[in-house]
């Protein structure tokens, strides 16, 4: 690896950032420059050239530029930064967590042809997780159900969300989940967009829906309080990298 190359370099949960000519960009240089680090990850491309992701137990003095969270990407580099440093984080999250075989604890290997680790002796192959989660926005006329995680930031609230299990649609997933957090029924569920999510691995999938029927009753063991909120009133609100802010502005202007 003895070509140049963007690097994702993390460092206690932050990755690296330089600003350059008035940008923010990733480090740029070949593997001895920053020390050969182990086990880089091909996580993609950055202005044209290959993007690669290492773990780093300790910066070397020479590498130089601003340590920051992944969730700060999107506000200091844009949505392009923050979408490939994500990437990279569940990669380098996954290959750490998948060194042994799940089934016989055999050491497994990195296959050469997809991103994904085999077994030498049972042929067990594990590839990246991604844990899908339907986001309901609830309409109302001009209200939206908008409801608040105990792990929230103070005063946000947001829309409904829960993770898809076995066997399950997301149309049906998104019923249940708004059945059990709040209590209430939803019709015409329409789906908005999605969002990878690296907060560890989910894969967000929005949908509008309309109120149909019921009393709001919080389930106490997963929401703090919901409400109807008045378009033209509203709490405060996620932070707009999130597909929750996506699907509430989206939401106000139509």
């Amino acid at each position: 690896m003895s070509e140049a190359s963007y690097w994702l370099i993390r460092f206690e949960n932050q990755v690296l950032v330089r600003f350059e000519a008035g940008e923010n960009v990733f480090p740029f240089g070949s593997a001895a420059d920053f020390g050969h680090p182990e086990n880089p990850l091909l996580i993609g491309q950055w202005n044209g050239r290959n993007c690669y992701a290492a773990d780093f137990h300790a910066l070397p003095e020479s590498i130089g530029g601003e340590l920051m969270p992944v969730r700060s990407l999107f506000g200091a580099a844009g949505e392009e930064a923050f979408f490939l440093a994500g990437r990279g984080t569940q990669y380098m999250d996954w290959y750490k967590n998948h060194q042994f075989c799940g089934r016989c604890g055999t050491k497994s290997n990195m296959k050469s042809d997809e991103f994904a680790m085999e077994c030498p002796s049972c042929k067990l192959i594990a590839y990246p997780r991604i844990s899908p989660a339907v986001m309901v926005l609830i309409e109302r006329g001009n209200e939206l159900l908008l409801a608040r995680s105990p792990h929230f930031k103070p005063g946000v609230f947001s829309a409904l969300a829960g993770f898809v299990e076995p066997g399950e649609t997301l149309e049906q997933c998104a019923v249940r989940e708004v059945r059990e957090e709040v209590g209430v029924e939803i019709t015409n569920l329409r789906y908005f967009k999605s969002q990878p999510w690296p907060f560890p691995n989910s894969l967000m999938l929005a949908f509008f829906a309309d109120y149909a029927g019921g009393e709001i009753n919080p389930d106490p063991n997963e929401i703090e309080a919901a409400g109807w909120f008045s378009k033209d009133d509203l709490p405060r609100l996620p932070d707009p990298v999130s597909i929750a802010r996506h699907l509430i502005d989206a939401s106000l202007q139509s």
